[in-house]
């Protein structure tokens, strides 16, 4: 009976319809066991079904974009995305994506008018399901093969990259992108407190949980990478070992060069190694051109991959290759989703927040106004090209302004208002001093960091040349593009654009073109004091009823204690402190030198 083999193949795409022995004998490959067949286990396996008259391979279909790439890569970028080639060329909107973006804003629009009762559940369950997932992958993938690799190359120094300024500008975005410094989040949500909430702690615990979390993450990072490198190695000695056989049948390269351990069936990364050493010694004048990779492990684990490239494309393809790989697809997926909403949430609610507590506006409005106006700023990162976008504002937009705007924060707060102001306020609100460590670290330490920092990012920015990773379709691989002229405008317009609202609110706010709304409490502020009042007249109302002097009630603000600075032994004075009642707070529009 006529049998019609078909192919599962580890490595290779696709073989043309013709018999098994011809298409061996074509490419020089043995037919002899002598040297083994790679038609045998980790490369190819023949299945045998019955057919027609004749024994020949199925053919399969292969797009030359996604053999030239990877199944995954191709997903990503034509299935997905549908990018075009280059920024210059939109290609209209992405309805797939647009739509997706739509129902994104709407569910951050109701979570923002709901409030902050709604959106501290939200934030409860999109903060913690992450650590749910992120545990559950560490688990799977300290199980998998390769993960120690992956971890040991994680914690491997690179002494040299430490003394590049990318790596420290990234650090530092990275930093303030977890904990939120810049955006206004932070500030927004924390307005909520009450006057005498230990922000000491919250700060605390915040930092050591964002640098446990980014230690989990890393790991499980790591690790599947780990993993990911192991199996694109194996898939590299396949390859090579095809070709290597098919040296051996032409000629081209002597049998005698194969140690007689080798066995092409189970062939493994030491023993190719070992084949490899060999042949490149012998074959020193001609090595380069038989076109062998030496496949080791530590190449595939340096291949740098960020943004977008991370999530959607390598752990992703590594997550095809976990058993059960659907389940945790729509996990990895789903925590993707929630972390992305608690993001947008936060953000939104840094920006109506200050707006509602200085204007009389209705809530509503101003969340449904100003999610509109994000989702139609958003269209331009849905467009086919709108990946490019994304990494125009990733690279301009979120690290030189971030920076500068934190660091205009730390001066405003350390030399502007006052350090040991600042201090004095804390204490009030804690009831005990703060450590000296926060004194010179606000006011000396930090300042000069981020000063380096900015000076090391515009340094940078000027001699790294301006662009853009792009896909090119025929290639099926990524070439680096300079910007056009429009784009690279539209890049530093981004920079302006985003720190120009320090400028035009001091401006405004010097020459009191409108009001700053210094004689007003904020709503969360005027709610504590509402409810502390409230709580000192039913105590007066207690002790008139015992008899007591109402004057013997006990204040709900802490008492003052004067500020001795640093060193402890200078009292500062404060001239807002005294008989009047007002808090720092209220005086916050009077800035006080510390000369």
């Amino acid at each position: 009976m006529a049998v019609k083999p078909s192919i599962r193949s580890r490595g290779l795409s696709s073989l043309p319809r013709q018999p098994e022995r011809r298409w061996r004998e074509e490419r020089g490959l043995p037919i002899d066991l002598r040297y083994g067949s790679i038609f045998q286990q980790g490369s190819i396996t023949l299945d045998r079904q019955p057919t027609g008259n004749s024994s020949t391979f199925s053919p399969n279909v292969v797009v030359p974009e996604c053999e030239k790439s990877s199944a995954t890569t191709y997903f990503w970028y034509r299935q997905t995305l549908n990018i075009t080639s280059s920024i210059d060329d939109t290609g209209g909107l992405n309805w797939k994506m647009t739509l997706s973006l739509l129902v994104a804003w709407i569910l951050v629009c109701l979570a923002v008018i709901k409030g902050i009762q709604s959106s501290g559940k939200v934030m409860y369950f999109s903060s913690l399901f992450p650590y749910l997932v992120l545990f559950c992958f560490l688990v799977r993938g300290l199980m998998l093969k390769g993960a120690v690799d992956g971890i040991a190359h994680m914690f491997t120094p690179k002494l040299e990259k430490m003394l590049e300024p990318q790596v420290w500008r990234e650090a530092a975005t990275q930093v303030f992108f977890a904990l939120g410094l810049g955006f206004g989040g932070v500030i927004a949500f924390s307005s909520y407190n009450k006057r005498d909430n230990n922000c000491h702690f919250d700060a605390t615990l915040v930092s050591i949980i964002n640098f446990v979390t980014s230690i989990l993450a890393t790991l499980v990072v790591f690790a599947v990478l780990g993993f990911k490198a192991n199996v694109m190695n194996e898939k590299c000695v396949v390859d090579n070992a095809e070709k290597i056989l098919g040296f051996l049948n032409t000629g081209e390269l002597s049998k005698e060069l194969i140690p007689p351990h080798i066995n092409f069936s189970h062939l493994s990364t030491v023993d190719y190694a070992e084949m490899y050493s060999v042949i490149k010694t012998v074959k020193e004048e001609s090595f380069s051109q038989l076109g062998l990779d030496a496949c080791l492990l530590e190449d595939e684990l340096n291949k740098a991959v960020q943004g977008t490239g991370l999530a959607f494309i390598a752990f992703t393809e590594a997550m095809t290759h976990f058993p059960a790989s659907p389940f945790w697809s729509v996990m990895f997926f789903f925590m993707l989703i929630n972390l992305g909403l608690g993001s947008m949430i936060g953000t939104m609610t840094g920006i109506t927040t200050p707006i509602l507590d200085a204007f009389k506006i209705r809530k509503e409005i101003l969340c449904v106004a100003c999610c509109i106006i994000a989702f139609l700023l958003g269209l331009l990162f849905v467009q086919r090209s709108g990946n490019y976008f994304v990494t125009m504002f990733d690279d301009y937009s979120a690290g030189l302004p971030l920076t500068v705007v934190v660091i205009l924060e730390n001066i405003s707060v350390a030399w502007i208002y006052g350090t040991k102001r600042f201090m004095q306020d804390l204490e009030d609100m804690l009831g005990f001093r703060p450590y000296s460590f926060y004194f010179y670290m606000w006011k000396y330490v930090s300042p000069a960091i981020l000063v380096v920092l900015i000076t090391a990012t515009v340094i940078e920015m000027a001699v790294s040349p301006s662009g853009y990773n792009a896909w090119v379709e025929a290639e099926g691989a990524e070439r680096f593009q300079s910007y056009p002229p429009w784009a690279l405008a539209m890049a530093y317009a981004l920079i302006v654009v985003a720190m120009l609202p320090l400028p035009v609110v001091f401006i405004v706010r010097h020459f009191n073109l409108i009001s700053d709304g210094s004689n007003k409490l904020s709503v969360s502020y005027r709610k504590g004091m509402m409810k502390d009042i409230s709580n000192l007249e039913e105590q007066d109302e207690q002790r008139f009823i015992l008899s007591m002097n109402p004057s013997e009630a006990p204040s709900p603000m802490p008492t003052h204690r004067a500020y001795l600075g640093p060193g402890g032994t200078q009292e500062m004075t404060n001239t807002n402190y005294g008989t009047n009642t007002k808090t720092s707070y209220q005086n916050i529009g009077s800035p006080e030198s510390e000369l």
